[in-house]
């Protein structure tokens, strides 16, 4: 480590300078002070990044507390009782801060300090090809890791001006909730979020301009999605688009095209959610000849590395995929391949996600549309969740478990999940594939009954018909004769 000094005119030389203090930018800054280097992170917001405050936390409490208003229902229908609960929003509100305050303590600015990790508060840009200024001052690196995140993309739909309408950093500030919401775009946070206020008890619009909701999943798993969203009271407008907007003084009115057919859409509170752009604006990447692309990020190799061999970036800055897991995992790698001469590979094909509707939606590896472009022959092995003891002592039997497999052999190239627990279920399979465990030695693992993640079990186990009929005796708890 070449440790940290004054250069010129009171420059300072850092071992690793991080620009970003998201979920990324927390994993470099904290790996590379494990290593005993000299960091500096520089953050122009809050430490946290769009994940804490408002990403995968705030959106996921919120997902939990309309789950309870759901449960709530449910258990109604158990008593005589059939008063509908009220959602006392101002209290939901309140319970998103504390959540965030308390996930947020874990990296506080007094506990990176403790770690020897040196803050800047400010916005960052580059002033050459080993130095960044912030705040007047300018500090030198012999490596630097970019990990600026990303942020709302803008509506493009004419007539909706800013203030008029929410995205995802602005949703979480209601304090009350909107009696219509409507929210423009059927992506993962979209369907979260449209869902969630449903149940919470908006009247709650969701349009979305393709035939169907999360466009890159498989299409039964976006339709069994779309039925349970329209069980729940959701207005589903498919294969439609936000052509014009109109604001007035008690909401905004949509102009809605579907096909040739025109209409309109009253709503208080307007969500956009049409996807993610890098946040790059002030870095002047062009000052550290750092290649980059507006709409697709920073430029980096396998290593994580730019077309500047000093400079990395790590998370959505870079990544196709953006989400928090993939951010803190490239943060680390970022920092391990700045820091040390051993080079690690990020692969990209075997990221698991998961939306977190009901049900969950979760996938990692090939899909099916992906190997049939690339000629490689799968065979898809499947298992209903209405088949899983567990799944319906739950009364949550909607939905599948897939695994693809090589036509070949046994090797597991990709799976979907469609159930309640599917977020925790996809990781079983993300350490087979990890690992190279097979069909067969996964079929061998047991599991505990009843459970939701015996239908993974199930479909393992489908791949020697031989053995079919031992599979379903076995997921019920009966000993084969």
């Amino acid at each position: 480590m070449s440790g940290r000094r004054r250069g010129p005119r009171g420059e300072r030389r850092y071992d690793l300078v991080i620009i970003g203090g998201g979920p990324a930018g927390l994993a470099a800054a904290e790996f590379a002070a494990h290593l005993g280097g000299r960091v500096a992170l520089i953050e122009s917001r809050a430490l946290g990044g769009t994940s804490l405050h408002s990403g995968s936390v705030p959106s996921k409490a919120l997902v939990r507390a309309a789950t309870l208003f759901a449960a709530t229902r449910e258990g109604g229908r158990l008593q005589r009782s059939q008063r509908e609960p009220r959602a006392q929003f101002g209290r939901i509100s309140a319970r998103l801060r504390d959540i965030e305050e308390r996930i947020g303590a874990s990296h506080s600015a007094a506990r990176l300090e403790r770690l020897g990790i040196e803050l800047h508060h400010g916005s960052a840009c580059f002033s050459g090809l080993d130095s960044v200024r912030v705040r007047g001052t300018v500090l030198r690196f012999h490596r630097a890791i970019v990990a600026t995140g990303a942020q709302p993309a803008a509506p493009g739909i004419p007539g909706l001006r800013p203030g008029s309408y929410h995205s995802s950093e602005s949703i979480f500030g209601l304090t009350a909730l909107p009696r219509q919401l409507a929210v423009v775009g059927g992506g993962p946070l979209g369907c979260e979020l449209a869902q969630a206020f449903c149940r919470l008890g908006s009247r709650v619009t969701i349009i979305q301009d393709e035939a169907k909701f999360l466009p890159r999943e498989e299409r039964d798993a976006a339709q069994l999605l779309a039925a349970s969203m329209a069980r729940d009271g959701v207005d589903i407008r498919l294969n439609t688009r936000v052509v014009g907007a109109e604001v007035r003084p008690r909401g905004v009115r949509l102009q809605l095209q579907t096909y040739r057919q025109r209409m309109q859409l009253q709503a208080q509170q307007i969500l956009v959610s049409v996807g993610r752009v890098p946040r790059l604006e002030g870095l002047q990447l062009e000052a550290a000849r750092i290649a980059y692309d507006r709409r697709r990020g920073i430029r980096v190799d396998d290593y994580l590395r730019t077309s500047n061999p000093r400079v990395y970036a790590a998370g959505d800055v870079c990544l196709q995929h953006k989400y928090t897991h993939v951010a803190e995992s490239t943060g680390r790698l970022a920092a391990c391949n700045a820091l040390h001469r051993e080079r690690r590979i990020f692969r990209e094909r075997n990221v698991p996600w998961c939306t977190f509707c009901a049900p969950e939606i979760a996938h990692i590896g090939l899909q099916v549309w992906e190997a049939r472009r690339r000629g490689i022959p799968l065979k898809t092995y499947t298992v209903l969740m209405h088949d899983v003891d567990r799944a319906i002592t739950d009364r949550q039997d909607v939905g599948f478990v897939k695994l693809h497999a090589t036509e070949r052999s046994d090797r597991i190239l990709g799976a979907t999940i469609v159930a309640a627990r599917a977020s925790e279920m996809i990781n079983e399979v993300a350490v087979a594939m990890d690992q190279g465990v097979g069909l067969r030695e996964l079929a061998r693992v047991l599991h505990t009954y009843p459970s939701q993640s015996s239908a993974i079990r199930l479909a393992a186990m489908s791949h020697d018909e031989g053995i079919v009929g031992y599979a379903l005796r076995d997921a019920t708890g009966l000993a084969p004769r």
